[in-house]
Parts: structure tokens; sequence; C-alpha cells
């Protein structure tokens, strides 16, 4: 009736002043008629995530905006619990750093998939969801709906039972899968095409910087930023393994790469390390044995990616897991190992690298077997400088620009290399 009588007034207002109200009238009606539906529409939100400990029982608690489903699975080696929810916005802040209480070592959220976000709950030990619960909003202490988990522990035989480990032991691993073979190329394409990898993502945060920075959200910026460094030399097709906050399984990203056809793979990253005062940048290239104990650690860390989002490893053994470095090619290797002392002089122009700066070992998203590829380390998130760095515009743009040129000057190489034959 309100938007009714706006508009039987708007008649006796003359000129524009007419015009003004009719306008203000339909604005009004077309909010009342939208408005509930883009509410309706909207994500619900992650307010806060509580822990809480009493007796023997731990207890869970996110609270959100808006009823959701849930449902939750508990994942061996190493012991997890994970809950699975719609897509989400995670209203907690840039300053919130999960912690632990009683069974709950920590927890990592974010988006695991398309539509589905995901919180990957690191358990102290073996444990058993004892009940779990939802609370409507509560006026009266300023909550909103709540998901309740509560954890017991339980013998690791009862974990692992329950986490698909009949009779506490591995089922029958299943046949390899190797990587998905690519769509046959042309036999010379017009185009080059690159494929950069922003490591880590959505409910895989990866290392975190002494001022709260996340290296997804580091590596995302970085990759979109040298993807339109290497655009804009109107040479190459430059593709994405994402361009948004969403995780991606280590397998599939090699396969991102070998369905587009990719000449060159760059994956980015940021390291972390106990000693803040090491910086700089430095570059991998796979190899099954590392060049130092750094780099076997460094490998270690992001080949855990999978199991850190959440993803169930069990079936496989460790054979199946490292079946890709057997069918790396040499030629694949030498080339990335070219493109690591090409893109390093470039580099070093720019910003600070490590002493020795080309380093290999086996990581798993280096191991497409006709791909050249490398893992670029852009620095050291728990260096002061170096974080300031890697969240500042202006270096991602100089840097970005560096490896860049170190990418024009590799193809270059191989161009005249093969003219030359």
């Amino acid at each position: 009736m309100r938007v009714f009588s706006v508009i039987s007034r708007s008649r006796y207002v003359s000129g524009r002043g007419r015009s003004a109200g009719l306008v203000a009238a339909v604005t009004a009606l077309l909010a009342l008629i939208l408005l509930p539906a883009i509410a309706q529409a909207a994500a619900p939100s992650v307010l806060d995530v509580r822990l809480g400990r009493s007796g023997e029982t731990t207890r869970f608690v996110l609270e959100l905006s808006g009823k959701v489903d849930a449902k939750a699975f508990t994942l061996a080696d190493p012991h997890r619990l994970i809950i699975d929810l719609p897509a989400l916005d995670w209203e907690l802040g840039s300053d919130f750093v999960p912690t632990g209480k009683g069974l709950i070592g920590s927890f990592r959220y974010g988006l695991f998939r398309p539509g589905n976000a995901r919180v990957v709950i690191d358990l102290t030990g073996p444990a058993a969801i004892s009940r779990s619960f939802v609370l409507p909003p509560d006026p009266a202490s300023n909550r909103q709906w709540r998901i309740v988990f509560d954890l017991v522990g339980t013998s690791d035989q009862a974990f692992r039972a329950a986490a698909g480990w009949p009779d506490a032991q591995p089922a029958a691993a299943p046949a390899p899968k190797l990587p998905d073979v690519p769509s046959p190329q042309p036999a010379s394409k017009a185009r080059k095409v690159v494929v950069i990898d922003a490591g880590h993502g959505g409910v895989d945060p990866g290392a975190l910087g002494a001022r709260g920075t996340r290296e997804k959200n580091v590596t995302l910026a970085f990759a979109k930023a040298l993807g339109e460094a290497i655009r804009a030399t109107g040479k190459y097709d430059v593709h994405l393994t994402r361009d948004t906050d969403i995780f991606i399984e280590l397998r599939e990203r090699v396969n991102i790469a070998r369905r587009h056809g990719a000449d060159l793979f760059i994956s980015v990253h940021a390291d972390s390390i106990e000693r803040r005062e090491v910086r700089g940048a430095s570059v991998y290239t796979l190899s099954e044995k590392a060049s130092d104990s750094e780099a076997a650690r460094l490998a270690r860390k992001e080949n855990a990616a999978d199991i850190i989002a959440g993803v169930n490893l069990g079936g496989d053994s460790d054979d199946v897991r490292d079946i890709l470095i057997d069918l790396a090619q040499r030629e694949t290797k030498n080339l990335s190992v070219r493109f690591a002392q090409t893109v390093i002089p470039k580099m070093s122009k720019v910003t600070r690298v490590l002493r020795n700066t080309h380093r290999f070992a086996g990581f798993r998203v280096l191991k497409a077997p006709d791909v050249p590829s490398v893992l670029i380390e852009l620095g050291f998130l728990t260096n002061a400088e170096d974080e300031k760095n890697l969240t500042s515009a202006s270096w991602r743009r100089d840097t970005a620009a560096a490896i860049a040129r170190g990418v024009d000057a590799y193809f270059a190489e191989r161009t005249a290399e093969a003219a030359a034959q």
C-alpha cells in the first residue's frame, strides 16, 4: 500500500519533480519485489568458529547467517575430520587464525570445488562424532544458526573402520591412474602455450606470513600478473589452472597443463621457514633426488597439499603416488632445467634470489612427462621484507615482467635451434 500511495502522489508533482518522484516510486517498488529474492539467493556466511572442551568431549561449532546442510566424515593417515558444506562466504576476518583444543589440533577452511565448501580438521588422535546437531538463532544470546559437532576419543581400529578401512587394513589399491592424455595437437602450433599454476587455494591456504598473509592469495595475484605480462607480448596463449580461490588436486593441475597442450608449465608458490632471516626467490625442477635437505622438506610440504585439503589418498600405495616420476622423460627434464637457467638471471635483476637459486626435488606438480615444468618460490612469507614484496603490486608487476622476459628468451632460443637443424 505504501508503494501505491507514493505513485499516486507523484501525479501532483510537476516537471522534473514529477519525473524524480516517479523514478523514486518505481525504485522503491522494485526494491520490495527484488530484495527478498536477492537475499534468498545470497550464499550464507560463516560468522564465527568456536572450539570448546568439557571432560573427554571436544566441541566444534560453526555459526552461520543461515541454515545449511552439512556432511561429515573421517579420513585416516593422518587422522582428519572433514565437514562438507554448500558454497559459503567466510566472514572470519583476515586476522582470524585457526587454533586447536582437545582432540582438535587445528583446522582449515575454504572452497573445495564449485558449490562445495569444506572444513578440514586435523585431529590429535583417533576420534569419533558422538553427536551432531543444528541450533536455530537465539535472539537472547545474539547467536545465529549453529552447526555443532561433539567429538570423543576412540580406538585407532574403530577410527579406521569408520574412515573406510575395514579391519584396520587398507583396501586393495586400485589400478594406477595415469594422467589424462591431451587431445592431439597440431604438428606446428602458431603460438606456444604457457600454463601458469597458482599454488594452493580454497581449503588449502598454504604458508602463513608473519602479518597473516596467506600463500594462496599471494600465488593467485602473482599468477594473474604473470599471465598478463606474458599475454602482453602477443606471442603466447596463456592459461591459468585457477583464477579464483578454489582447491585443485595436484594431479589435476598436471592434467590441466596437458589438456591445453602446454609447451611450458610454471607453478608459483611462496615458502615459509623457521629461520626468519632467510629470504629470496628460487626455481625448482623435477628430480627423484633432492638437491639438499631444504628442497626435500619443501617437496614433502607441497606434495601434502591433497592431504591438507581432505582428499582421501588411502587407496593409493606409495608406488602409485610416485608413478609419474618414472614417466618424466629425459628431454622434458632437460628443457625444464634450461628454462630455469634462462629465467633466473632475469629474476635476479629485479628481486632477491637465494644463493643456490636453481634447486630440484620430487614435486608431484612437476611430473607431466611431456611438459617442461618449473616451480618458482617467489620468496619467504616468514621474512618481513619478502612478505612486504609479495603483497606489493609494483613488485609483482616487475617480477612478473622479468619472468615473462625469461619465457620469451627460452622460446626464442628453442626456435633458433629448430631453424638451425
